[in-house]
Parts: C-alpha cells; structure tokens; sequence
C-alpha cells in the first residue's frame, strides 16, 4: 500500500497556486506538509533578522490555515527529510525547484531518495521563467535585462494560477517542533513594533496586499519614483516568502491598466536577478564585473557606518531611507539606490557592507535581488550602466521629493539646529569615486 505523500515547502509559503501541494493532492493517500528551517547546511544562507521576524508569523498563518497540520523541524535537510520520509512511510516527495546553490541540496536529496525506491518529483512555482528556458542566441545566459525580459515575454506561456487543493487530504504528523521554540522573534529589545504596524505576513495578507495594489496604487503606477506617493506593490516581501506568486501576479495585473506592462517588468527584473544568481551562484560575495576588484574601497570607520545604518548622515533623503527601514524592514526602491550610492561612492564603502546590512534589516531580502541590486548601483553587477552611475541625494530629493514630505515623515528634525551636518562633502567625494573608478576602467582594458 502506498504511504503518504511528503511535501516539503521553502520559499512557497501558500496554498494557493503551490503545484507541489496540489501534485500531492491529486496523488492521493494523504499529505504531509512540512517546513525545514535549515540555517547550517553548505550553500544555505541563513536568513537576516528581520526576514526571521517575517518568517515566523508567515509559518504561524500558515499551520493555521493547515488547521495546525503544519509539520516544522529544523536542521540540514539532507538529515532532516529522509528521516521524515522513514518516520511517515511516505512513499514520495514533492517540492517547488528552487534556483540559489541550495539546488545541489534537492538534487542529492532526489538522487538518494530515488535510490531508496521513493518517487520524487519538482515543480516550477516561484519563477515565471526558470533560467534554463531563456538563453541567448548562443546557448548561454543574458547579461543584459532588456533583451531578457524581451526574450521572456516572447516565449509567452504564462500559466494560469492553480486554486487551493482539497486540504482534507493533509494529515498530522508526530514530533512537530515549537515554532517559539526556534527563536525567530526579537525578544529583548524588541525592535518590531513598526514591522507589525506595517504588515501582514502571510497568504492572506500578501492578498490583502496585492488587491490594495489592484484598487488605487496601480493606477498611480507611473509615479513610482516618488518616495510619498503610494503608488507602489510592497508585495515584494510576500514575493520573497511565496505567499504569493509571480503566476498570480500576472493573472490579476496583465493586460488591465496602462501601467501595467511596466509593473510586470519590474516583476522581469526578479526574474532577471534570479537568472543571474543560478548562472553566477556567487553574487553575494563576488564582483560579477572582475574588473571591480581593482577598485579603492575606503576605510571611512565604524562611527560613519554607523551613521549611514541609523539615518544620521545629514543627507535628509538618505536619512529618511534608512530610519524607514530601520522602522518598518523596508524601503521605496528609488531611495534604496539613493542610500546604496551614497554609503559606495560617496563613503567607499564595498557594496558586500551593505547587501550584509540590508540582508538582516530588509523583510524582502532575497538571495537573488539583494545582491544583484547592490552590485547594480555599484557597477559591479549585470546590466550596469556603461559609466560610473552616482546619484546625487540632493537632486534626487528635489526631483522625487521636491516638497519634502517624504523627508519630513522620517527625519522629523529636518531643518532645525538638531539635524547634523553632512558626514561627506557630496561633491569631494564624487570626484574622489571617479578617480577611484579609473583603475576599474585600466583593468577592464587590461583583460581586452
């Protein structure tokens, strides 16, 4: 008699739309829904603070919308899921691919389970476009976003969205570890006050969420750049965690608005960053552009690094970006590029500081877009601009913010005696980033 079905979910926190959970339905003999807090397994990368903060209350939604069937262990899956498959019975295992290192682990846990007579089978659930379909005319990956995303939309295909299988197939399971027991949650000081006034984590939320989007800010879309505009998403952290998906996305935002076509390229530049990661699974870590290890980064000292983390620089657009995501564990995407230029042209500060910083502090810290957003404004990256991009904070602020409001919310002092001088002079210091730029540009000449 056939056992039990195993699905294991990661970064598909959902049940709607989740083809591993409704393969597993459609199997039937019942299901076993487990998650696997891995944090030490080679080529895991263990998630920041503030994503603990979100993971935890997404798990929580979760079991309770599995009536507490939620099955929860922690430790290296290649431990951790076969001895669950030899606890239950199961005789197969699903799960929805994922596209970081963590891939070696599924596919030496799929080899070893076959080898055990244990059917087990992926399904595409968090990508539009899984980074082997889309390659370039000689067979390797884009480099370049445009002809990516042109490339994408050419292949078409886009699948409908699934509904939410008959849940009456899941089962229980013994030995469920306590979610409090992981620890996910500040305790003292407890920092999360603004992370629980400004979400909430979850499938219904992420909907909740994306029919706020549908309802008014889509219809604002093309003032996306400004930071005090509510014109966009915020469903990037319920993207990171699954509770949505990019299938679901598509289905209520194509075709319906005229800015709907720009939206879901910025959709494409998550897909983009993911194509990059699976192709270059280092790009936390290492320069994509090898010619950017050349490059002079300074040394400005703990003091000023601290400033720039806690909105203290005396640059108010600056500031205001980084006292809201110190606040809220999230920050308008035009004011990212803007405090991300600054701390690496401005300070010289390797842009690995702060991708490590955004990574604890960011609740839509993802292994394939933070990395790749940092190295973009630092030049380093895919898709960078041909010369030496530097955001001017100042112009940008007049630009985007021009009366200030986005400003004034965060930086309550701004122009009173009490908000400090500038940390850097703006225009010192970009020259001083140019310069540094030219031995960047003399070892690209180098390598032809």
């Amino acid at each position: 008699m056939a056992g039990p079905t195993l699905v294991w979910l990661r970064d598909d926190l959902r049940l709607a739309d989740n083809p591993a959970l409704t393969a597993a339905v459609s199997r039937g003999h019942g299901v076993v829904v487990v998650f696997v807090l891995d944090d030490e397994s080679p080529g895991i990368r263990p998630i920041g603070s503030a994503s603990r903060w979100w993971l935890h209350h997404s798990l929580a939604a979760l079991d309770a919308s599995l009536d507490g069937m939620l099955v929860l262990r922690r430790g290296p899956a290649e431990r951790v899921i076969p001895a669950l498959v030899d606890e239950l019975g199961a005789t197969a295992v699903y799960w929805n691919r994922r596209y970081s290192a963590a891939r070696e682990i599924d596919a030496r846990i799929k080899t070893s389970l076959r080898d055990a007579g244990v059917e087990v089978e992926s399904f595409q659930a968090n990508l539009l476009f899984e980074p082997w379909t889309v390659q370039t005319g000689d067979g390797g990956p884009y480099k370049v976003f445009t002809p990516f995303w042109r490339a994408c939309l050419e292949r078409g295909g886009v699948r409908e969205p699934l509904g939410v299988p008959d849940l009456g197939a899941v089962l229980g399971a013994p030995g469920s570890e306590s979610l409090d027991g992981w620890g996910l949650l500040p305790t003292t000081p407890d920092w999360a006050g603004g992370l629980r006034d400004t979400w909430t984590p979850g499938e219904r939320g992420a909907h909740d969420r994306l029919d706020a989007f549908m309802g008014g800010a889509l219809s604002r879309y093309h003032r996306r750049d400004e930071p005090a505009v509510e014109a966009t998403s915020r469903l990037s952290p319920h993207l990171r965690f699954g509770e949505v998906s990019p299938f679901q996305v598509w289905d209520r935002v194509h075709g319906v608005s005229a800015n709907s076509a720009k939206f879901l390229s910025e959709v494409g530049w998550r897909e983009f960053s993911w194509h990059i990661l699976f192709h270059w699974p280092r790009l936390a870590t290492e320069n994509f552009r090898p010619a950017f290890d050349a490059f002079g980064w300074g040394h400005p000292g703990d003091e000023v690094l601290a400033a720039w983390r806690h909105g203290r620089t005396g640059i108010p657009l600056v500031d205001a970006g980084m006292r809201e995501l110190w606040h809220t564990g999230y920050m308008h995407n035009r004011v990212r590029m803007v405090v991300a230029s600054f701390l690496i042209k401005n300070l010289l500060v390797d842009w690995r500081v702060g991708e490590e910083w955004f990574w604890d502090t960011l609740v839509d810290a993802d292994e394939a877009n933070n990395p790749a957003s940092w190295q973009w404004v630092a030049g380093s990256g895919a898709d960078a601009a041909p010369y030496f991009r530097v955001f001017n904070p100042e112009l940008q602020a007049k630009k985007f913010d021009p009366d200030a409001e986005y400003i004034r919310r965060w930086v309550p002092e701004y122009g009173t005696p009490d908000y400090p001088d500038p940390i850097v002079d703006l225009a010192r210091s970009r020259q001083e980033a140019l310069d540094a730029y030219e031995a960047v540009k003399a070892a690209a000449a180098s390598r032809g």
